[in-house]
């Protein structure tokens, strides 16, 4: 069995967890695939397996690669869907990072997450992708993204107006410092603290919040996910930012662009015990009493 393994940071504090995984791989006779900038990091200092190899970017990735574990926060369980695009690669997320919604496999459940894969006892979860669609390259070959799409002033510029269509339809001016249309994923991010709803993962729909609104008036709005939203922004500035997860380009103002569901979906893994209602309730500690 291969598995990819990516990470981007190694903090001194980690080293020993890391090693554990390593240990782990080794005595259930896995192939570790490591990225390479990550393997260049740790090769002096661990006992790696003998059998190791490295990848550096998706076309890397083939066939033979059953996961790939992500050793991060949510961060970096979202670099890799520029990794795993549409291989359909199942992807677990160790979570080495803070709160981890995504990522939410504790480090002390290393040995656990390994033996699931091993002997698949785990669960899928397919994740809704959000696709950009512009009458300008953007983005590269990954013009996707699993927790949002946002449209975002440029930083010294005032607020500004985006109209927003649905199917071509006019939904909404919204006079703002940007717009966020995530993904059911995405509702835990970057949505969440511009007060916008928890919607499951499972629900079939996305999420438009603006980002600090003019108008008081103005509150998200819960749309289902085979609805095509077009925009067209209005600024003093002739550039705003767009944004897909934490990738982002400076757009000029008169790019027409789109957001649509992706044709796929990423694969993420979790274990049986785990649920989104337990992520929620263990993430924002929901019925927890912090008065005392």
């Amino acid at each position: 069995m291969k598995i990819a393994i990516y990470s981007r940071v190694l903090e001194y504090d980690q080293r020993s967890d890391i090693q554990h995984l390593f240990d782990e791989l080794i005595k259930q006779h896995v192939e570790p695939v490591i990225y390479q900038p990550f393997l260049d990091k740790i090769k002096v200092d661990f006992l790696l397996p003998s059998n190791i190899s490295a990848f550096n970017d998706s076309g890397d990735l083939n066939g033979s690669i059953e996961f790939l574990i992500s050793l991060g926060g949510d961060g970096t369980l979202l670099d890799t869907v520029s990794l795993v695009r549409d291989k359909n690669i199942p992807v677990l997320g160790i979570n080495f990072g803070r709160l981890g919604f995504l990522a939410g496999i504790g480090k002390e459940d290393l040995k656990t997450a390994v033996s699931a894969l091993v002997n698949r006892t785990f669960v899928i979860d397919k994740r809704t992708l959000v696709h950009l669609d512009s009458n300008k390259s953007l983005f590269g070959k990954v013009p996707y993204a699993l927790n949002e799409f946002a449209i975002h002033k440029t930083d010294t510029s005032p607020m500004i107006k985006i109209h927003t269509y649905m199917n071509g339809e006019f939904l909404n001016t919204y006079w703002a410092d940007g717009l966020i249309v995530s993904t059911p994923t995405g509702s835990t991010g970057y949505s969440l603290s511009c007060n916008g709803p928890v919607v499951f993962p499972d629900s079939a729909s996305f999420v438009i919040t603006p980002v600090a609104p003019h108008n008081l008036n103005i509150r998200p709005i819960v749309i289902p996910d085979n609805n095509i939203i077009s925009f067209e922004i209005e600024g003093r500035s002739d550039q705003f930012i767009c944004a897909l997860d934490s990738r982002k380009e400076i757009v000029d103002k008169n790019v027409q662009i789109a957001i649509r569901k992706e044709a796929f979906t990423m694969s993420l893994v979790r274990l049986n015990e785990n649920n989104f209602l337990q992520t929620l309730r263990n993430k924002l500690s929901w019925g927890l009493d912090t008065r005392n």
